[in-house]
């Protein structure tokens, strides 16, 4: 029956037609889609579309895609569904030489580096998972933390998602482009879940090969699977659509405010400003700008002390966010922008976060205000000191943590005294 309906529907319009006449193609889109939609053969439909039309214009993709959902026939649920059906079909086949050229920093850029390092991500998993079948029940534990790694880094990506649901798709719906962004949020939404669940199921105990396989199958598999599908969707569809949509002026402004946000597994170091395009003035760059107690900064000021403190800051606030680290040359710990907006917990190895919790916990409750580290042999024969302080308001309401880390090698071999003017030999 499927086969009949096809071959009727096609046998209409004549190839040249379909070629050449975008209406066309849009309705032998929507036709197939909702057949699909309706239950019928993955297989066979996609075969037909890509035969019916080789090459589909991303662009004709959304426009169906809104058309259906401003028709009403499909409900919220349907439409998440929908969306995952017609990305099966579509996959790797949606013509993208029409795309503009992407410059280093843009906004679109950062989108798609982060893509890569996601599927780099989700290529570490695979590999793990590949190795799953021969594990024995004492090789778990070790297999568990990898995978909690894995999944560790994945949680960045709700960092990539707000960016999309607060900065790009607020543009595009002033375009009058509602289905992408309904659509996707949707899925983001899916996603922050079976991560929220894939989360906790790595936390349990597992203390089999076949449990752990089970948890592969059952929960993991399908997160990935998701986190994958909606780089496909973004790449072929929503990115070059937004390309073609978005002014420059309008891009800028979202360049502005993507470091607000963070980044999701990489730290972009391009700049980019359209040409011709006049940087708006900051006001916060003035003298006064920055008031403390004690005094006042410029911007540039507060960023060059920071650099230059014989200390590593690092900020994490009330909601366990990293909020702020000093970029210092000589760090102790590497950092990098892709740990802004990220939940401590995750910056720190497995094994140690329950000793980040414990701290947490304490801090919140009052109980404690300063945890101390120290290690030896650390590092090529580094001494380093590490010290967490609960950071508090007047009235004690608690604000978040502050991390400070030195290099204390030096000052652990002084002696006696140095009373005269000397400087350090570079």
């Amino acid at each position: 029956m499927i086969l009949n309906s096809i071959f009727v529907f096609q046998n209409k319009i004549s190839m040249s037609e379909l070629i050449n006449n975008s209406s066309q193609r849009k309705e032998l889109l929507k036709h197939l889609l909702l057949r699909l939609h309706e239950g019928d053969n993955l297989e066979v439909l996609r075969s037909r579309l890509i035969d019916a039309l080789q090459q589909i214009p991303y662009n004709e993709v959304v426009e169906v895609e809104q058309e259906l959902i401003n028709s009403n026939a499909l409900t919220e649920e349907e439409i998440l569904d929908f969306c995952d059906l017609h990305t099966a079909v579509l996959d790797g086949s949606i013509d993208l030489e029409a795309a503009k050229q992407i410059p280093g920093g843009h906004p679109v850029d950062t989108f798609k580096k982060e893509n890569s390092a996601l599927r780099r991500e989700i290529d570490a998993y695979k590999l793990v998972k590949e190795q799953l079948w021969q594990v024995s029940d004492s090789d778990v534990p070790a297999f568990i933390l990898q995978l909690r790694t894995i999944f560790n880094n994945f949680a960045d990506v709700e960092k990539h998602y707000l960016r999309k649901e607060y900065l790009l798709f607020p543009f595009l719906e002033k375009h009058l482009i509602t289905g992408p962004p309904k659509v996707m949020w949707g899925k983001h939404d899916e996603t922050r879940g079976l991560l929220k669940n894939a989360h906790e199921a790595l936390a349990a105990p597992v203390e089999s090969a076949e449990e752990l396989q089970s948890l592969v199958e059952l929960v993991l598999d399908h997160t990935v699977e998701m986190i994958e599908g909606m780089i496909m969707k973004e790449e072929e569809i929503l990115l070059p659509m937004a390309m073609d949509t978005l002014s420059d002026e309008e891009w800028y402004k979202v360049y502005h405010e993507t470091a607000d946000f963070g980044y999701c597994l990489i730290d972009p170091q391009d700049e980019w400003k359209p040409e011709g395009m006049r940087a708006e003035k900051q006001e916060y760059v003035t003298a006064d700008a920055i008031r403390l107690s004690s005094g006042a900064f410029d911007i540039g000021e507060l960023e060059a002390l920071f650099l230059h403190l014989p200390i590593d800051i690092t900020f994490v606030d009330k909601n366990d966010k990293v909020r702020f680290f000093s970029h210092s040359p000589n760090r102790v710990f590497e950092r990098n922008r892709a740990i802004l907006g990220r939940d401590v917990r995750m910056c720190h190895p497995p094994g140690s976060v329950h000793i980040v919790e414990q701290i947490l916990t304490d801090f919140k409750s009052g109980k404690e205000n300063k945890a101390v580290f120290w290690m030896s042999s650390f590092m090529k024969e580094r001494f380093v000191y590490i010290e967490y302080s609960a950071v508090r308001s007047k009235e004690g309401e608690y604000l978040g943590v502050v991390e400070v880390t030195q290099d204390i090698t030096r000052l652990r071999q002084l002696e006696g005294d140095k009373r005269l003017l000397s400087y350090e030999q570079k």
